[in-house]
C-alpha cells in the first residue's frame, strides 16, 4: 500500500477593512502596539525611501499573519546586518520587516507566541514569488 503525501500550500488573504481592528490583539495580545511599531521601525532601518504610509494585514492560511506597505513599484531593501542589497515589491519587503519584527519580539517577550508567528511566516516565504530576494534578505 502506497502512501499518497499531500502538500499543503499556504495561501495569504489581505484582510478587509471591517476585520482590521481583531488583527494586532489576535497575533500581537498584549504586545499589539510594540509588534506594530516593530514592524514599522524594521522597514524604517531596511528601506531608506519608506517614510510611512499605510499597511496592509496578510493573514496566512497556517494561522499566521504579516504587514506590508500599501505602496507602489519596487523598494530598495538594505540590511546592514548580513549585507543584502536590492530591491523587491512592498509585499517582499512588508514580509522581511514582519520576520525581523517578529525575531525582536521573540527576544524581547516571554513565551514562544513571536517565534511561532515567525516561524509560520517563514513556513510561507517559499511560495512567494520573491522567496529568493526575501531569504536573502533574512539570511
Amino acid at each position: 500500500m502506497t502512501q499518497a503525501s499531500e502538500t499543503c500550500a499556504i495561501t495569504a488573504t489581505i484582510v478587509p477593512d471591517e476585520r482590521r481592528m481583531e488583527i494586532l490583539p489576535r497575533y500581537f495580545g498584549k504586545h499589539m502596539i510594540r509588534g506594530e511599531i516593530a514592524v514599522y521601525s524594521a522597514m524604517e532601518s531596511l528601506c531608506e525611501t519608506y517614510h510611512g504610509g499605510f499597511w496592509d494585514y496578510v493573514e496566512l492560511s497556517n494561522g499566521a499573519f504579516y504587514m506590508a506597505p500599501r505602496l507602489e513599484g519596487p523598494l530598495p531593501i538594505t540590511c546592514d546586518g548580513n549585507g543584502y542589497s536590492g530591491e523587491m515589491s512592498s509585499d517582499a519587503a512588508g514580509i522581511v520587516a514582519s520576520l525581523f519584527a517578529l525575531n525582536a519580539m521573540a527576544w524581547s517577550t516571554e513565551g514562544a507566541t513571536f517565534t511561532e508567528l515567525y516561524h509560520r511566516v517563514l513556513a510561507f516565504v517559499p511560495s512567494h514569488p520573491e522567496a529568493r530576494e526575501i531569504f536573502a534578505a533574512i539570511d
